[in-house]
């Protein structure tokens, strides 16, 4: 490889992390959640330091959130929160939310069912293992999973 593209390809892995801050900033966020959940509160908070413009919400019956936006029942998780069109279920990570706010897929969401643990809010747990879940315009499942949340391998074996 000649210098230059070796160069130019440092550069641009480096800009990596730096993209999806630019892509949340000040991209507006309103997290519907129940008043007395914390991991919401820590999933909107790791939202607005990544650069979100964060507006949460209390809401006494979140049924009406999720029936609002067509969550499926078997997708549902802890919080709904909507940006740029989409809604996100629980709780996505951010790499997912940096994501689909740069592809702009035809969906209505993501999400991750129910609350697993070592997800963003759900405790910094290295062994979180979990999928991210496409959900469709038509509020049904789409064939495949948008990002899989796997162990990070720990030094070498």
């Amino acid at each position: 490889m000649k210098r230059r593209e070796f160069l130019c390809t440092l550069v641009a892995i480096g800009a990596l992390p730096v993209a999806g801050a630019a892509l949340a900033a000040g991209e507006s966020m309103v997290v519907y959640k129940d008043p007395n959940c914390g991991c919401c509160h820590a999933w909107a908070d790791a939202m607005k330091n990544a650069g979100f413009s964060v507006k949460a919400e209390d809401v006494a019956d979140m049924n009406v959130v999720k029936d609002r936006y067509k969550v499926p029942g078997d997708l549902q998780g802890c919080h709904t929160a909507v940006v740029a069109g989409y809604y996100l279920e629980g709780h996505v990570p951010l790499e997912a939310v940096t994501r689909l706010l740069a592809e702009k897929p035809d969906l209505a969401g993501l999400s991750v069912p129910g609350m697993p643990v070592g997800s963003l809010g759900m405790g910094d747990d290295p062994g979180a293992s979990y999928d991210v879940i496409a959900i469709g315009r038509d509020g049904n499942r789409t064939s495949k999973v948008y990002q899989a949340v796997r162990p990070k391998a720990v030094g070498n074996l």
